[in-house]
């Protein structure tokens, strides 16, 4: 008898050749920066829980509540929905909807803002979400290089960008987005630690975009994600967006622990975090580590060593998985470490200790 599933084991068989079979590792936190992997304990370094907040005990005690057993628009919404909505409409200016997850939340207004003979212009390294977003909009993509030139602007429909980009850690340049077109900006790495109150690297710069997309499951500890813009957005995104419509809503104790987590990211947590990001990027540089970035995403790029340079850390009790093709470029692969306000100077020094041998094991 043939084997129904030939196709797709040969598909399994192909990445493992090309060494890119993906893997889980089962973690189970020990504190805000450790974890214990089987007989392991780690040090973590790969986390977007950037404030520490989703261990903190009053984000654990908010997840209280059912789920919602339905879409919003059906039976699912929940006062915890609405709060937390207000809460998000107060603290970013405009309303807010909320949406299962940070893909959802750009697959939701992209397609929304975006109709077929749109044009929209967007950066080369955005994140797959609004990749997504954009194809299945149907409106004209015009890709240009990242941190490049934006001459394709004028005609414009939409102009869309991360703030802080999630695997090269750079900012985005403002600047480069002015002009007519709506701007759309995802701040999902941004949003809780950079920022006037945590608002975001756009606030920082005074600009103010057209449409916002943050997440609740990195600085506010929690999970979901949410859209920013203005009133009739709002409208058309509970009435038409896919990712809204058709999904069952945010369980309530998700939306109450990101409320707590909303009020308890706070000035000192982000301040504690920009220091410990250039405590970890300075060492990292003194041991000839390549750093990308700025800010609390370090990325250290390691080539066709990544995987070997992980290995190493990790066998030193520091967990940074390494990121390859597709995810990056290849020739470009990766080492992305990421800074929490918890993180102490002895773990940092450690995580830079553990490089500094991962680099000369692997050279």
């Amino acid at each position: 008898m043939s084997n129904r599933y030939a196709a797709l084991e040969a598909r399994v068989a192909a990445l493992d050749a090309a060494g890119l079979r993906r893997q889980l590792v089962a973690l189970r936190p020990t504190s805000a920066t450790t974890a214990r992997a089987g007989s392991e304990d780690l040090v973590v370094f790969c986390s977007n829980d950037y404030l520490g907040l989703a261990a903190h005990p009053e984000v654990q005690a908010a997840f209280l509540g059912s789920g919602a057993g339905s879409a919003r628009l059906v039976s699912g919404n929940r006062p915890a929905h609405v709060e937390l909505e207000e809460a998000l409409g107060e603290h970013f200016g405009r309303p807010a909807t909320l949406f299962g997850s940070g893909y959802a939340a750009n697959l939701g207004l992209l397609t929304t803002v975006l109709q077929r003979g749109d044009r929209v212009v967007s950066d080369a390294l955005n994140h797959a979400s609004i990749i997504d977003g954009l194809r299945l909009s149907g409106a004209e993509r015009q890709i240009v290089p990242h941190g490049g030139d934006t001459e394709s602007l004028p005609g414009a429909r939409l102009a869309v960008t991360e703030s802080l980009f999630s695997m090269d850690g750079d900012l985005a340049d403002f600047t480069r987005w002015t002009g007519e077109p709506w701007l759309a900006v995802d701040e999902a790495h941004a949003v809780g630690a950079l920022g006037p109150d945590g608002r975001g690297l756009a606030a920082d710069r005074g600009v103010d975009p057209d449409f916002l997309v943050g997440t609740l499951g990195k600085a506010f500890g929690a999970a979901g994600a949410f859209v920013v813009g203005p009133s009739a957005l709002r409208e058309l995104l509970v009435s038409t967006a896919r990712s809204f419509v058709y999904s069952t809503g945010m369980p309530e104790g998700v939306a109450r622990a990101a409320l707590v987590g909303l009020r308890l990211a706070n000035a000192e947590r982000r301040e504690r975090l920009a220091r410990n990001a250039a405590r970890l990027r300075s060492g990292l540089r003194q041991i000839g580590a390549q750093v990308l970035g700025e800010a609390h995403i370090v990325p250290v790029l390691t080539g066709s060593r990544t995987m070997q340079v992980a290995r190493a850390l990790r066998s030193d009790g520091v967990f940074a998985p390494g990121i390859r093709h597709p995810t990056v470029p290849r020739g470009l692969e990766r080492v992305r470490f990421t800074a929490s306000s918890e993180h102490t100077d002895e773990q940092i020094d450690r995580c830079i200790a553990a490089m500094a041998a991962a680099l000369s094991q692997t050279a």
